[in-house]
Parts: structure tokens; sequence; C-alpha cells
């Protein structure tokens, strides 16, 4: 059986570079050799856009395998990068929650749909990243069920810890009643002002609280970064030399050799 690693990038509060996260993650990981899903789990559809695909196209996305109009491995969908696919979603995603009110089994629904294809031949994949949506609703317990381990992206600016301890206690929550192997891989701190004395105050209490968690590599606040989803390209191929392409391969190595580590740890 392939050891595919299923990781969902996650925070509730919209907003904080999770899609922006994962789309440039994937891609990194895919200059590597690596291949690597993508699953859009945010109903605006905004890693699906992130990688050029038209959220009105409506063909086999995420609801679909939700509502068994298609099997998973049927949703999988190439994009212009190689060893990168999507499975991608739009709007009829936010019915979801409404539709399933009276399934028992709704919040395993991801981690069936992925289970059958993660066990299969077909699967060649290193790495499944989620892409949640910006709440803590069914989708995000979803998200959280279906996969192994988290990735917090923390926006460097008051408020930020705040949130976070709802996160949390939905994370503890999820571990004891429904996935006790999942585990917050890192934080990483993101829309990062070095000029502004609070992304060092916000560096500083991630760091206390989370210790060794919190990734080295922090994410500058770049306008290329935000630039780039609307050309419908990462922004390591948008622009290969801007401050966000070199933090997000920064942080790709140290994710890799986290990997190393945890491999000979095992």
């Amino acid at each position: 059986m392939k050891n595919t690693q299923i990781i969902s990038v996650i925070n509730q509060k919209g907003g904080v570079g999770k899609t922006t996260t994962v789309v440039n993650l994937a891609t990194a990981l895919s200059f590597q050799n690596k291949k690597v899903l993508v699953i859009d789990l945010d109903p605006q559809g905004n890693a699906t856009t992130g990688f050029g695909i038209s959220i009105e196209d409506n063909e086999k996305t995420i609801y679909d395998v939700f509502n068994s109009n298609c099997n998973f491995k049927e949703s999988i969908k190439d994009t212009k990068l190689d060893n990168l696919k999507i499975v991608s979603s739009n709007v009829d995603l936010s019915g979801l929650e409404v539709e399933t009110a009276n399934e028992n089994r709704r919040a395993f629904l991801l981690k069936d749909k992925i289970g059958e294809f993660i066990n299969s031949k077909e699967n060649d994949f290193s790495y499944i990243l989620i892409d949640c949506p910006p709440s803590l609703s069914l989708l995000t317990v979803m998200a959280l069920v279906a996969a192994k381990s988290l990735i917090v992206p923390l926006q460097a600016e008051f408020f930020a810890l705040e949130g976070l301890s709802q996160l949390i206690k939905t994370i503890d929550r999820v571990k004891i009643k429904l996935n006790p192997e999942l585990d917050i891989r890192g934080v990483l701190l993101t829309m990062y002002d070095k000029r502004n004395k609070l992304s060092g105050e916000v560096d500083l209490e991630a760091r206390k609280f989370f210790k060794n968690k919190v990734y080295q590599t922090v994410i500058p606040r770049n306008v290329r970064l935000s630039e780039a989803p609307s050309h419908g390209v990462p922004v390591l191929i948008y622009d290969k030399t801007c401050s966000g392409t070199k933090s997000y391969l920064s942080f790709t190595e140290e994710f890799l050799k986290q990997e190393n580590v945890m491999e000979s740890a095992a």
C-alpha cells in the first residue's frame, strides 16, 4: 500500500493564507518530483481558480463525489503542472451540510470516499493536501477526520492567536471522538511584516505556545503573492524571484526535512 500522506491546511479564519499555502506547497513539492493531489474543500473554489481551472466547469467536482455522481478517481483533474492534480470545487458544495443532515457517518464522508482510492493500484500520490473552508463547519470536520496531520497558517496580526484556542478545542474533540491519529504537523506564520513590532510579538507568542511546531520560515506580506491567483498560476511560476516565492521554497524544504526527522524517529 502506498504511504500517501493526507494533510489538511486549516484555520477557521479567512484571509490567513490557507489557499496560498496549499497551492504553493503543492507546486514546490511537484518541482521535487513528488506526486501531489490537492482537494479543494472550500465552496469558494479558490484553490481551483488558483491553478487556472474555472469554477464554472461543473464537471466532476468534490461535490459530485459526495453525491455519488462519480467516484473519487473520476473527479481527479490535471493541472498545467507535471506531478500535480486537483479535485476541484464550486459553490454547490455549500449545500452539503443541509443535504447530509440525516446521515449518521457524515463526518466520515470524505475519509470513506478517499479511502478506497488510496488503497487502490491507481493511487501514486505521495501527498494529498486538503484546502479547508474558513469556518469550523461540517466540511472542516470532514477534513480533520480524513487527515493524518495538519498545517495551520497563522497570520502575524492582532487577534491571530485568539481564534486559535477555538480551533485547538475542535481538533482535540475530533481527536478524541473521530480520529485519534490526528496531529498538528506545523504552524506557518504568514503575512509577516518585519518592520511591524506586532509581527514579532505574534511570532514570539506562537513559538511559546506551539514550541518547535512553528516553522522557522515565515511568509512575508508580498504583493506578488496576492497577484498570482488572478493569473491562475502559483506565485512560484508567476514570479520566480519575489520574496513570496523564496519563502515558500524555503518552507517546502523545511517541510521535507521534517519528514526525514519523522522517518528516522519512527
